[in-house]
């Protein structure tokens, strides 16, 4: 490249007179006021030299030279200053810009984040080696406890934790202070692994600590957390259908919400004295909402499941009650006013004498001879009144061809046939309540329809799919196990298993939504997912939670939908 330059002396580039001639007096004046100019940058400039070019210019001007330039901008930086002890046309110095004029500036690559990186797959030995380490799989006899006990044994850190913390907890719960390897005997009382589930109960993600990053702690609060929920629910639900006979499920669902909602679970916590083991470094009373309830709802949720997994239900009661001190009495408590409709009908025995406290429902333990698996809760949402639709239509008609569909009557050792016949016209009058849908004889009877069975059924095929998937899925994290379970549990497929089976069409409407949900598919769509509630609610009463894995998992095949990939 040839780069030519023209240049005088005595001209500007503009042809006008030079900023400090005697000509322009005021140029002197202008450039004191005006602010600094910033120098351009850096560039490289190569210029030829060539005699003046004169331009010819109008009259009224005077004759100037103009100097043209020719600039090339290199856009390479500069090279680094050159040493005082080289000199100028030293060949190390032009090594050295040639070095630096090479070198090549490419952008910064955004590399993939390291879990989306494909590793290799542990060899046998490995693997069986991690396997035969893992707690999970420890206990052979209790299933679903060692399934949520953590997939690595305790490190240092936790057992750091456990000497320092669990007996302030177990303190505050109303257990006793020893390990609790000295519980029982053998390995088949699952209250001997009790510390481990109550250790992860506390350990809720905490960006500040180092001991919950571990997957092993991770993963094995956030698989409590998940089953604790749904056991909350059904502890409550049970309690409630008991307590208050005469009610519809709307005002129980308003005082089980009231009890165990996320806003009041901060005060649960602090009423036990558990909240320094949760915020130990905060004031939970100055912290605002949203750091306060995530945390509080986790380790409350996950201390239920830890409790469930080793004594059962009857504890569950014992610690919400004792520990905590809910009271559902209070006023705080009570579901808003809504017009009732008045039940003229009558209730079981025991429930009309008086109302049921937590001790009568933790407590009860129904006889060897008993129609039902859950007597109280079956005579709670079944009414005696029942008996007086025996002999009907659908007794008739439909009634042994859904007996049939589902497999019922299942086979049971009573000792006198009275009791075998007695249960199955129970079982044949529950199916028909879970059938009769609300617009039949919801103004004349308020418990002459699914709702209460279907309250209860809710809850039970909540936590029966909880069980199911933790004892499936060994290493997946709670949250995973969570998107799972809501979307194999969705309202359309619920509705969608029922109908598959076609057991919609022996529900029996009321005459003025007969005619609107022949013509109007979506308008049955709810109605089926109820029924098929009811049936998992029915199920649980009469034969218990083995019955309810059946209908859902060999006769519906709540399996058969694959959930989206989380």
């Amino acid at each position: 490249m040839i780069l030519l330059r023209l240049s005088s002396s005595s001209s500007s580039p503009t042809g006008q007179l030079p900023r400090n001639s005697p000509q322009n007096p005021t140029a002197g004046a202008r450039s004191r006021r005006s602010p600094p100019q910033m120098a351009p940058p850096a560039m490289a400039f190569q210029a030829l030299t060539l005699t003046p070019l004169p331009l010819s210019l109008p009259n009224s001007r005077r004759r100037v030279r103009v100097r043209v330039l020719a600039v090339a901008a290199d856009q390479t930086p500069p090279p680094p200053p050159v040493p005082s002890s080289e000199p100028a046309n030293s060949p190390r110095r032009l090594l050295r810009e040639l070095a630096q004029r090479k070198k090549a500036v490419s952008p910064k690559k955004k590399h993939p984040p390291r879990r989306f990186i494909l590793k290799p797959p542990l060899d046998d030995e490995r693997l069986t080696r991690r396997f035969l380490s893992s707690p999970q799989l420890s206990l052979k006899a209790l299933p679903l406890l060692s399934s949520c006990l953590p997939s690595a044994p305790l490190s240092t850190a936790d057992r750091t934790w456990v000497d320092e913390y669990l007996l302030e907890a177990k303190q505050a719960l109303g257990y006793p202070l020893a390990p609790s390897e000295t519980l029982g005997e053998g390995d088949d009382c699952p209250a001997r692994h009790f510390d481990v589930p109550l250790y992860l109960a506390f350990q809720h993600l905490d960006p500040s600590c180092e001991r919950t990053r571990p997957r092993h702690v991770r993963n094995g609060h956030s698989r409590l957390w998940f089953l604790g929920q749904y056991v909350l629910e059904l502890a409550f639900c049970e309690f409630f259908l008991q307590r208050y006979p005469r009610e519809s499920p709307g005002p129980m669902r308003e005082r089980a919400f009231a009890l165990i909602g996320k806003k009041v679970l901060p005060k649960w916590l602090k009423a036990a004295s558990l909240h320094n083991l949760v915020f130990p470094y905060d004031d939970l009373d100055k912290m605002i909402r949203k750091d306060r309830e995530p945390p509080s709802k986790a380790v409350f949720w996950a201390l239920f499941g830890a409790i469930y997994l080793c004594f059962g239900m009857p504890e569950v009661y014992r610690v919400l009650f004792e520990a905590f001190g809910m009271d559902p009495d209070d006023e705080s408590c009570q579901p808003k006013l809504r017009r009732q409709l008045e039940d003229v009908d009558y209730v079981s025995v025991e429930f009309e004498k008086r109302q049921l406290t937590w001790q009568d429902v933790a407590a009860y333990r129904p006889p060897p001879d008993a129609l039902f698996a859950h007597p109280r809760l079956f005579r709670a949402c079944v009414p005696p009144g029942m008996h007086r639709f025996r002999g009907n239509i659908w007794d008739f008609d439909s009634r042994p061809k859904v007996m049939d569909t589902l497999g019922y009557p299942l086979p049971m050792n009573d000792r006198i046939p009275e009791i075998t016949e007695a249960r199955n016209i129970e079982l044949g009058l529950g199916l028909q309540l879970c059938f009769l849908h609300p617009s039949k004889h919801k103004f004349e009877h308020p418990r002459f329809c699914f709702e209460r069975l279907e309250y209860v059924g809710q809850k039970i095929q909540d936590l029966v799919l909880a069980e199911r998937l933790l004892m499936k899925h060994l290493d997946a994290p709670g949250r995973w196990l969570a998107e799972k379970h809501r979307r194999m549990l969705m309202n359309k497929y619920c509705g969608r298993y029922l109908r598959d089976k076609h057991l919609h069409h022996y529900v029996i409407y009321g005459e003025s939504v007969q005619d609107r949900f022949e013509h109007n598919r979506r308008l049955r769509n709810p109605s089926t997912t109820s029924v098929q509630q009811a049936l998992h609610g029915l199920a649980y009463c009469v034969y218990g939670k083995p019955d309810v894995r059946r209908l859902m998992f060999e006769v519906f095949d709540f399996e058969q939908v694959h959930p989206k990939a989380v």
